[in-house]
């Protein structure tokens, strides 16, 4: 069993800052991917940020140059920091993370119960 935990989600005013956290926990063999997609209302969800083995990241163009993604690897967490938040950012953000659960050889996706991010004055 796999577990995906988003912490960090809430209300902040345009230009502003949040850090929103995802923990794995369960029983992982390892985990070749995490990252973050979002869904807004009436909209399509999408790619965020992807942090995959080896260290490579990729953004979203929307949001390049304002998001970071990192992991922390003995955490078993992944990071988005969000800077320069503008109104069309709002979203739930959904954690997801490639995961081999140990004793088998496949990998699955696990997903996150979803954080809300509203921006907003």
């Amino acid at each position: 069993q796999v577990q995906l935990v988003e912490s960090g989600g809430g209300l902040v005013q345009p230009g502003g800052s949040l850090r929103l956290s995802c923990a794995a926990s369960g029983i992982i063999f390892n985990i070749n991917a995490m990252g973050w997609y979002r869904q807004a209302p009436g909209k399509q969800r999408e790619l965020v940020a992807t942090f995959i083995t080896g260290g490579i990241t990729n953004y979203a163009d929307s949001v390049k140059g304002r998001f970071t993604i990192s992991r922390d690897n003995a955490k078993n967490t992944v990071n988005l920091h969000m800077n320069s938040l503008k109104p069309e950012d709002t979203a739930v953000y959904y954690c997801n993370a490639k995961i081999r659960v140990r004793g088998l050889g496949n990998v699955n996706d696990y997903w996150g119960q979803g954080t809300q991010v509203t921006v907003s004055s």
